[in-house]
């Protein structure tokens, strides 16, 4: 499947076949990109995918998706890049039976995986098998600019160490900049409020010292 990178201004589609979604919009009777990104048709609608700032998969990177469709034989996986995954039954923790996927992942689940292969037509695979793969039943999820990870992991994991220690709270970062949090709901805000500042000031001299004093240490 070819993907078409498409600018603003760009005709992308006709108004009387399809309808406007994310990154577009209508006049007369065309629809027209609003911005620099990757054209998408789902179903009716017609949405551009931002290139900027968008998470690049990288075979082996753990990432925590979002199953965005159920097959019979496969789950596609929103890994929050540009292009889906797929996760087959043999890269899952489960023996599933052909047609009985949706026994184990319904949509809107989410889970932990691995990137496990990644072709020139950006055809993704992700993989379950291994740690620290597993579903996702509790705790929230929150999503950071993926550019931010690094930042928010921190040398040696030196920053998410010091947001564990001062919350007490489970974090876990998935490289594509989606993080699963887990603690008492007054902790979990204070460290969502650690974790925007440090996306905030990511660039900046000094952050460790006063996340540290945010955090009360």
């Amino acid at each position: 499947m070819i993907r078409k990178i498409v600018l603003p201004g760009t005709v992308i589609g006709d108004a009387k076949d399809k309808l406007p979604g994310k990154g577009t919009f209508k006049e007369g009777d065309k629809i027209y990109s609003s911005r620099l990104g990757i054209l998408e048709e789902k179903g009716k609608y017609l949405n551009v995918i931002p290139l900027s700032g968008v998470y690049d998969p990288s075979v082996g990177d753990t990432v925590i998706g979002v199953v965005e469709e159920v097959y019979k034989n496969a789950w596609i996986i929103d890994i929050n890049a540009p292009y889906p995954a797929l996760l087959s039954p043999e890269e899952s923790p489960w023996k599933v039976e052909y047609g009985e996927t949706s026994k184990y992942l319904k949509t809107g689940d989410v889970i932990i995986a691995i990137v496990s292969y990644i072709n020139e037509a950006k055809n993704i695979e992700v993989s379950m098998k291994g740690r620290p793969c597993r579903k996702i039943d509790d705790g929230i999820i929150i999503e950071v600019q993926p550019s931010k990870v690094p930042r928010i992991i921190g040398k040696n994991a030196s920053m998410l160490n010091i947001l564990k220690k001062h919350t007490g709270c489970w974090i876990f970062v998935g490289q594509n900049g989606r993080i699963w949090i887990k603690g008492e709901d007054e902790k979990v805000n204070l460290l969502i409020k650690a974790i925007r500042k440090i996306e905030k000031e990511a660039h900046t001299f000094g952050l460790t010292e006063r996340i540290i004093k945010m955090l009360g240490g």
